[in-house]
């Protein structure tokens, strides 16, 4: 096996990226790859195997999507054309060229410390710092998340964020202090439809009108139901989200079931009938077709 492997990321880049093969891991050409880049983790295509050493230290590749090309060599030369005549970049065109399988999810995650749980204790016995050069507010949101990480092993980034009312500087700021530490858990995930589902948590405090409506549906579905059955309440789509924020309410992502329609096909725009002469041309161009001479 060669020592690396060149990569076309879907970058806006018109190069592909070098990457050491290490781990026993068996990269082929036209199949992905999950490399690091920068700070993140990206699926790209893998266009060339080689023992070149490149002149700077090139980063490991984390795993192989595929253990066949989801690429082959016509659809790698195709890519290349494209690229090449429309002045795109290579990673950007493989991507748009991918089957629907091979979707990729972006998943960031963050759990706390201990240096964050250190400090979330502190806060709770003496209260936050008059020295610290946050305004209140941010100490505030700073806290939220601390005590909402403290509660689970890891939280998704998007959940984080709208649980503990805090923006990405206020997170980036935590993981420079190291209260917090930030995981790219991004990988390949199958194209199926996805749907979001409700799940009931425990609920405390007073609830309004609304709150108690959905939190009412819930409960008759059995503690689980489909965010778009939620949305067909006369309830402001806000009230669910308050709900999540404290914490009632958890979403979660499923694959969605599938069902036959009820409705009927619609009838066919080519259903009509052809005439003699229309019939015969139709068998001529099938039978040049057949014989690979059309």
């Amino acid at each position: 096996m060669p020592e690396f492997c060149d990569v076309a990321l879907p970058v806006p880049l018109d190069m592909a990226f070098t990457y050491r093969i290490a781990n026993g891991i068996q990269p082929a050409v036209g199949g992905r790859v999950l490399v690091p880049f920068r700070q993140r983790r990206m699926p790209g295509v893998v266009v060339e195997l080689h023992d070149r050493e490149p002149k700077v230290q090139a980063k490991n590749i984390i795993s192989a999507l595929d253990s066949s090309p989801v690429l082959d060599d016509q659809l790698l030369q195709l890519g290349r054309w494209i690229a090449n005549y429309y002045l795109a970049p290579l990673g950007e065109v493989f991507r748009s060229m991918l089957p629907l399988a091979a979707e990729f999810k972006h998943s960031i995650n963050y759990r706390i410390t201990d240096e964050g749980r250190l400090a979330l204790h502190q806060a709770s016995m003496s209260g936050s710092s008059g020295r610290s050069r946050r305004t209140p507010e941010e100490q505030l949101a700073e806290f939220r998340v601390l005590d909402y990480l403290s509660e689970r092993d890891m939280a998704r980034e998007v959940s984080l964020r709208a649980a503990a009312r805090a923006s990405k500087t206020v997170l980036e700021g935590m993981v420079r202090k190291r209260w917090i530490a930030r995981e790219d858990l991004s990988d390949a995930r199958d194209g199926a439809r996805m749907m979001k589902f409700a799940i009931l948590k425990n609920v405390e405090g007073r609830l309004n009108a609304n709150q108690r409506t959905l939190i009412d549906t819930l409960a008759a579905a059995g503690g689980r139901i489909s965010v778009e059955a939620l949305r067909g309440l006369a309830v402001p789509r806000t009230t669910l989200a308050t709900l999540v924020k404290r914490g009632g309410v958890e979403i979660t992502e499923e694959p969605a079931g599938f069902t036959l329609s009820g409705l009927k096909a619609r009838p066919s725009q080519f259903d009509f009938q052809l005439n003699a002469a229309q019939q015969d041309a139709l068998k001529n161009v099938q039978r040049e077709i057949a014989a690979s001479t059309f």
